[in-house]
């Protein structure tokens, strides 16, 4: 996307972050600039936000309910200062099925989330979990998204805003138009043995040639 640079905002080797996002991506003929945390996940659990205040979790849990379902509640909820970043974050997400050797760009839809909850529901530890989860659900009982334990003792998996590839496809939209199967470049996987073993030198005649490449499809599309 010849029209288009980007800036790394992320963490610096091993610093946390400062913000969710990782890159910054700008328009370099509208001049505008907007920010996008990147994923790559295999097709299922999601995290959408690591909610690293640590907001979320305990603002629901002081209703004291187990099921919220009055829809006045819902809505404050999600007008509150609590869930001020539900959908600010701009997630770009890559999700991988390496079984079946195809990926998918798939961008969960926030707006249609917010509008679609009925119920929240807490669900105690189950299969695979040791701390319970708020789970957001439609009117037709379809799960949307969750909301995971964020304490003291939570891990970077027990925490945060969460969806599922697989349980919420309809609150998901593919930007590459569905799977895409891919299978090994070994051309590509070649070119970086060689760059793993050759000199600088040898790195920026390379870079000389892919760049005079990249400039020759850039002169083609303009036709």
């Amino acid at each position: 996307m010849y029209d288009f640079s980007s800036v790394h905002i992320g963490k610096e080797l091993y610093r946390a972050k400062e913000h969710e996002e990782d890159i910054k991506i700008i328009n370099e003929i509208a001049k505008v600039d907007f920010s996008i945390s990147l994923k790559a996940y295999g097709d299922g659990p999601l995290q959408l936000s690591t909610d690293k205040n640590s907001f979320l979790f305990p603002y629901l849990k002081s209703f004291g309910k187990e099921k919220i379902a009055d829809p006045q509640l819902i809505s404050n909820i999600f007008t509150s200062n609590e869930f001020s970043e539900f959908g600010k974050i701009h997630v770009f997400p890559l999700i991988y099925d390496e079984k079946n050797r195809r990926c998918n760009i798939m961008i969960f839809d926030f707006a249609k989330a917010k509008n679609s909850v009925t119920e929240i529901i807490l669900e105690s530890s189950g299969k695979g979990r040791i701390h319970p989860v708020f789970r957001f659900y439609d009117n037709n009982n379809n799960y949307i998204c969750e909301v995971r334990y964020g304490g003291a003792s939570a891990n970077a998996l027990q925490r945060g805003l969460w969806t599922n590839s697989k349980h919420a496809t309809s609150y998901f939209n593919s930007i590459t138009n569905g799977w895409i199967d891919y299978s090994d470049n070994t051309l590509l996987v070649k070119l970086f043995s060689y760059a793993l073993v050759s000199t600088s030198k040898g790195h920026q005649d390379a870079i000389g040639l892919l760049a005079r490449d990249i400039d020759e499809q850039k002169n083609d599309l303009s036709f």
